[in-house]
């Protein structure tokens, strides 16, 4: 007959608790002389709310030099079994894994080598026993809740000599009542069990050190009043009075009931002892714990101090059937996100709406083409269509004759009649005209205006088919998406958003099924505050791949700027579910749990992120050591894309000879490193042009490889990237407190960058400060000191810093910044020369419009007017809307005396609203001397 009934089981659970060994025992504790038993115990919730204890006695104390094997089986917890074999657990083995994924308080790395000594070379004791204990479903719920209020549980270890029954004396056992029950070597271990309150969590395996049992410390961290094994050495005290024989620890399966006698003394001593320990913390209440008290709390135990100072630890595991907080199911996880962004197939291009009139049109008058030309041969014959000297008069009475013809026969009318239903398509698709006008005037200011475009219209289908005049096809485009994100970023740089907008749009327009394109628009509508834009261009990107990873984290970021707590919780954990080796994701996961106030999770996504990250750092140097000659890519588990190589050359625009003739000036060409940047906002690093990296010699680096961060800071560059500012603030804080962390450099200008964006001057000036402090040659942080200097309107100084960073060997991490601010202020200074070079710098690195607008200006300044020519035409090839460049373009025009371009670059600038009057003041003056260039004069 079973145990437990269906039900029970269904409703219940099953706790393993396996005690395998402590190591680097006290050196005190030898094999040779008396025996001892070596007890370990904690108590575990079993039915209701009733506590059972579990013991584990009979340990087996091992001298040093006797290494354990690596896979041991588990003992039962009895003794006494005579069959060979029959105390061993069938098909059931200790496991041990590496030390940085075990759970307890030494699987860190700087524990590694004392664990590997203590378990090799040390004293141990050796259990391997495994007890189990049935919860039902009230022990299950009180578990959880006593693990999420006390956190820690007690895991008590003492040594006690063997008494056989019969050979002990009853005055020595009353001695021992006597004591209170005091025993020997009595220490404790603080088992952290708020792991298994992680969801899908059913095992816990790790080393916890062992330390003196003291009273006041153990009901500070897991608010229990008593000591099981004190409490267990009374009862046999106790006992022993009664039956004339101590009990002895060597069958502790069953906890006997105890008698009336018994009963009454536990009673009273445990009324004494909770006395006592109320004096004590009165006295720490109202004299913050009297020294006389401590000293005499602690030095009461001078026995379990031997455990300190060995550095003994207890390795133990705990395995539950099923986990106490169930994790939700993937499919689940995935079917819930198709619910808030259902899936939608991308729609086929046809020809429809508006553009299928306009067809429509073309092929009826097509048509009626063919069948007039067909009247007339039948009428006049074929004429010879290459005459020169054909008579207009005849021509007149053919048409005459054609007119009479077409209306006799009434094909005139057909023909209006053939027309008639694809005129109606266009009014009602092109001109969305579904009702009747109302005013007359309306009415005849539509048909003006039908006409006009029928016409013309019509006049494009005649000489499609007369003539078959074939439109050439559009020429390629002088820039690609990776252009367009640079110049997009630059935009932003410069806050002018609206330009950035246009940018971030005309890549959605060239690609719409780019998951990047929807990512980067997205995070630029984070950073100008529109949430509800970018929660839809989130989405937009999760429609095209449900698996990508940092569209399901933008999507949860944007989730929880807008209160919407559940949709980013199911965000953030499919992210997981999606990439669980993802250390970013859970790290983000964290972040989120921590603003709900759900700590228990937050340590659970915190933990899993560190054992990933730990796991990567440890790949990382593993494959270094192996070939160390390959430089490292930069990518971790936060970093899934780099740089780009250049693409070739651009096309020069008409009237130039391309940008090679540009002196590139005194300064030698800098040696470059590729600046790593996460995938998950498409690629930050663009494609530059030709020869961008001709002068670099294969294998240089001089950056050196960066210290290996925490995955705080690894999840707060990630969120400053996606400008998720709310979320860099809570990461930068754990990267404060980290123990992988601390008030770093790159902490430090992290702080800045965010102080910097909300226009906190001073605030990212002490960041600087102390970020200088820790490393005074960082290239960044030079930079940056100069970008707070030049947006407060210091430039003096914001120079002195950019070209403190400029003569540095390594490059800051974002160069493109420091150049453009650099050659605005040498422009602004009236050194040429030192602009010139500054911006071609940055055009051989990043060429944007701006970069070649300042070598144009330069170069004009300089009266290099060729030079300058060709740079505001390679700018005017990246961006023909910026009116700036037109006014430079007119400036050189005026002064090389081209009078027509002149007067169109000027109509540009003067359309495009230059705001600039310096430039304008400049040009009408030009004007004036030369005499032309302004067609209103």
């Amino acid at each position: 007959m079973p145990l437990l009934t269906e039900t029970q089981i269904s409703q219940g659970n099953l706790l393993r608790v396996t005690m395998e060994a402590a190591y680097c025992v006290p050196d005190s504790w030898t094999p040779t002389g008396p025996q001892y038993n070596y007890v370990t115990s904690l108590q575990i919730p079993s039915v209701g709310e009733k506590d059972s204890t579990l013991i584990f006695s009979n340990g087996v104390l091992k001298v040093s030099g006797e290494s354990e094997g690596v896979s041991r089986q588990k003992r039962w917890p009895m003794s006494g079994i005579s069959a060979p074999g029959a105390q061993h657990i069938p098909e059931s083995f200790i496991l041990s894994g590496a030390y940085e994924e075990e759970d307890g308080e030494m699987n860190r790395k700087e524990d590694k080598d004392f664990r590997i000594e203590a378990e090799t070379h040390k004293k141990r004791v050796i259990w391997d026993t495994e007890r189990r204990c049935y919860l039902d479903q009230c022990a299950g719920i009180s578990l959880q809740k006593r693990i999420a209020e006390c956190r820690y549980w007690p895991v008590e270890i003492m040594r006690a000599p063997f008494s056989p029954a019969g050979k002990s004396k009853p005055g020595k056992a009353e001695k021992q009542g006597d004591e209170d029950g005091q025993i020997s070597f009595h220490g404790v271990a603080y088992v952290n069990l708020v792991p298994l309150l992680y969801p899908g969590v059913k095992r816990l395996r790790g080393a916890y050190r062992i330390l003196a049992y003291q009273d006041v410390e153990v009901l500070e961290k897991t608010k229990r009043h008593h000591s099981v094994l004190r409490d267990l050495a009374r009862q046999n005290s106790l006992m022993s009075k009664v039956t004339a024989a101590p009990l002895g620890l060597n069958s502790p399966h069953v906890k006997p009931a105890p008698s009336r006698l018994a009963r009454e003394e536990k009673a009273s001593k445990e009324k004494e002892g909770s006395r006592r320990m109320s004096a004590v913390m009165r006295s720490s209440e109202v004299a913050d714990m009297d020294p006389m008290v401590v000293n005499q709390t602690v030095s009461a135990n001078i026995e379990g101090q031997q455990y300190v100072e060995s550095g003994t630890y207890l390795v133990l595991e705990l395995t539950l059937e099923k986990p106490l907080v169930p994790k939700r199911m993937a499919e689940e996880m995935a079917l819930k996100v198709k619910e808030l962004v259902p899936a939608r197939p991308p729609l086929g291009r046809r020809a429809a709406g508006a553009q299928k009139a306009v067809t429509d049109y073309h092929n009826q008058v097509s048509s009626i083409t063919s069948a007039i030309l067909d009247e007339y041969s039948q009428l006049f014959g074929q004429q010879e269509t290459n005459a020169v000297d054909v008579d207009p008069q005849v021509l007149e009475e053919q048409k005459c004759q054609l007119n009479y013809e077409l209306n006799c026969s009434g094909k005139y009318f057909a023909f209006k009649e053939q027309l008639k239903h694809s005129v109606v398509k266009i009014v009602r698709e092109k001109y969305l005209k579904t009702t009747a006008f109302e005013d007359r005037d309306q009415l005849q200011a539509f048909l003006s205006e039908l006409y006009i475009y029928l016409v013309d219209q019509m006049h494009i289908a005649l000489n499609k088919t007369l003539f078959d005049d074939r439109e050439e096809a559009p020429p390629a485009p002088m820039t690609d998406t990776q252009q367009l994100l640079r110049f997009a970023k630059e935009a932003e740089m410069t806050e002018d958003y609206n330009l950035a907008e246009i940018y971030y749009q005309e890549r959605l327009a060239r690609d719409r099924q780019s998951v990047d394109h929807w990512l980067d628009y997205g995070c630029f509508k984070l950073l100008v505050g529109d949430c509800i834009k970018a929660q839809e261009c989130f989405h937009e990107a999760l429609v095209l791949n449900q698996e990508n990873l940092h569209s399901l984290l933008l999507c949860g970021i944007v989730a929880v700027i807008m209160d919407s707590h559940e949709d980013a919780e199911v965000f953030f954990e499919d992210a997981t579910c999606v990439a669980p080796g993802s250390a970013l994701a859970w790290t983000i996961l964290g972040l989120f749990y921590e603003i709900q106030g759900n700590d228990i999770r937050m340590e659970m996504a915190f933990s899993e992120a560190g054992k990933l990250h730990q796991a990567a750092l440890s790949g990382d140097r593993a494959k270094e050591q192996l070939d160390p000659g390959i430089p490292d890519s930069g990518n971790d588990a936060c970093d899934s894309g780099g740089s780009e190589a250049p693409d070739g050359n651009m096309p020069p625009s008409p009237g130039q000879s391309g940008t090679g003739e540009l002196s590139m000036g005194s300064r030698p060409p800098e040696q470059k490193t590729p600046h790593t940047v996460p995938k998950s906002t498409s690629s930050a690093v663009s494609k530059s042009k030709a020869g961008t990296d001709k002068d670099v010699e294969p294998g240089t680096n001089h950056n050196p490889s960066p210290p290996a961060s925490s995955i705080f800071m690894e999840a707060a560059k990630f969120l400053a990237q996606v400008n998720a500012t709310q979320f860099v603030q809570r990461a930068l804080s754990h990267e404060l407190l980290s123990p992988d962390g601390g008030p770093s450099c790159q902490y430090h200008l992290m702080c800045a960058q965010l102080h910097l964006l909300k226009k906190e001057f001073d605030a990212a000036n002490e960041n600087l400060r102390e970020a200088s402090q820790v490393e005074h040659q960082n290239p960044d942080v030079w930079a940056l000191t100069g970008h707070v200097r030049y947006m407060s309107g210091r430039k003096g100084e914001a120079r002195q810093c950019y070209e403190h960073a400029l003569s540095l060997v390594a490059d800051a991490s974002e160069m493109h910044s420091v150049y453009l601010r650099l050659g605005s202020i040498y422009l602004q200074d009236g050194e040429f020369d030192k602009a010139k070079n500054t911006y071609l710098l940055a055009c051989k690195r990043s060429p944007t419009c701006l970069t070649w607008l300042g070598v144009g200006v330069a170069c004009y300044r300089l009266e290099e007017l060729q030079e300058a020519e060709d740079a505001l035409s390679e700018a005017n090839a990246l961006n023909n809307s910026n009116g700036e460049v037109w006014g430079y373009l007119t400036l050189v025009c005026l002064k090389t005396g081209r009078q027509l371009e002149a007067e169109q670059s000027y109509k540009y600038t003067r359309k495009l609203n230059v705001q600039d009057q310096t430039l304008m003041t400049e040009i009408h003056q030009l004007q004036e001397e030369v005499g032309f260039g302004d067609p209103s004069f």
